[in-house]
Order: C-alpha cells, then structure tokens, then sequence
C-alpha cells in the first residue's frame, strides 16, 4: 500500500511531535459571526448498534440546545451499516429533522467504513469548512494508517475528529485515539449505559463547532474540560 507522505507512523516519535506541532499552528477558526457552524455527527450502524443509534437519536437534540447565545449549528448525519453502505444528509438546522432522519435508520451487519467517513468529511470541509467531527463507535477493523493519514489532512485543515468510543474494545481505543490526535481533535470513551455521559459529549462538541475553543473552555464542567485539554495547545503568537 503507499506509504503515508509526510504523516508518521508510530505515536510518540520525534515525527509526530513535529506534525501535531504544525496542526496546532493552524488557526483554530470558529464560524464568521451569523454563521451557522458545521458539524458532521456520524454513527457506526452494524448491526450491534441499535441501542446505541436509539440512545443517541433521544439526545441529538441537546447538541442543538447546548449552543445557545454561542451561534447557530448546522448538522449532517452520516453513517455505515450493512455491506459498504454509506449515507450522509444535508446540514440540518434544527433537532426536528435530524430526529427524523435518524428514526428511520435500522442498524445493519457488516463490517467498519471508519476510513470512509474520513474521507467523506475530508472532501466536505474542502468544499465548505466543516468546524468538527464526531464518530460514535464500539469498533475499528480496518488499515490504521490509512485511517492515519485522512484524520492528519482533517488536522491540516481545521477540522478535529472527536472519537467517543462505546465500550473497552483495544484495537478501537488505539485506533480511535490516533484518529483524533492527528486530526487536533479528542477521544474519550463512555458506559453504554450512561446517557449522561453522551449527552455531556456531544453538548461539548456541539458548542466546540459553534464557538471554538473559547466557547468550549466557557462550558466549565468535567467533561468539556477533559476535551479542551486534549486539543493541540495554541500556537504562541510573535511580538
């Protein structure tokens, strides 16, 4: 397979201080004022997914609701299901209509399109920025360094994957983690059955979109600090 350009492959050498170095250099944009920020919301769909697709539709809505007096958000669902299925909606502007999208999703059997997604989000924040990522899943059983590679170009292009994974599962953890360092963005993971924590992410992310670190930073509690905290360190600025 060809090699990864200039993006390293393996965490923690002298090659990847130095590429996350530059993705902190990169301004952190937040959307222009009147905008409404972009935000990608995608889901594993196969078929162990359901309870976790039902979860999330009910709180879907509090990504709309966190962002308040911060901006408007603007959201596409996208997700993978069944043999190399792939789906993405328009932005959507309010909880009503991705609900209703949503609910008419049956989770599938098949295998991860993690890389996909990647590439999707890539090729849409080329076309307009897309302020954040977020990928809900429990698994990854695909190419690492190809996933690598996309999640490094989101970095260089402002768009931060936060990777919110469901369950212990090691290959994911590892995998995931990557994703959202190369790309500037945060993991983190979260009980299946706790919709608090879930919702305390997705709130996060949603006013990370719209507002950008500062706005994150603003929320205050736990969980937006345990993201803040994981984002690239801003670039210091000359005299």
């Amino acid at each position: 397979m060809p090699r990864m350009n200039n993006l390293p492959e393996k965490p923690g050498s002298q090659a990847v201080a130095a590429f996350l170095q530059k993705v902190a250099s990169m301004p952190a944009v937040a959307p222009a004022p009147g905008t409404a920020g972009r935000l990608i919301f995608a889901m594993d769909a196969t078929a162990s997914r359901q309870p976790s697709w039902d979860r999330a539709c009910h709180l879907q809505a509090e990504m709309f609701g966190a962002v308040g007096e911060v901006g408007r958000l603007a959201v596409s669902l996208a997700y993978f299901r069944g043999f190399r299925e792939f789906a993405a909606t328009p932005f959507l502007t309010n909880a009503q209509d991705l609900a209703r999208r949503m609910t008419g999703v049956t989770c599938l059997g098949g295998q991860t399109q993690v890389e996909r997604l990647l590439r999707h989000a890539l090729e849409e924040t080329q076309r307009h920025k897309v302020n954040a990522l977020v990928f809900i899943g429990d698994a990854f059983e695909e190419d690492v360094d190809a996933a690598c590679h996309l999640a490094g170009q989101l970095g260089l292009r402002g768009t931060p994957a936060f990777c919110f994974q469901e369950g212990a599962d090691p290959v994911a953890r590892n995998a995931l983690r990557q994703v959202a360092k190369l790309s500037g963005g945060a993991w983190a993971p979260f009980d299946a059955g706790s919709a608090t924590a879930l919702r305390d992410l997705l709130r996060a992310v949603a006013v990370f979109a719209t507002g950008g670190r500062p706005a994150l930073l603003r929320l205050g509690g736990s969980v937006a600090q345990g993201i803040a905290g994981q984002l690239p360190a801003p670039a210091a600025r000359g005299g």
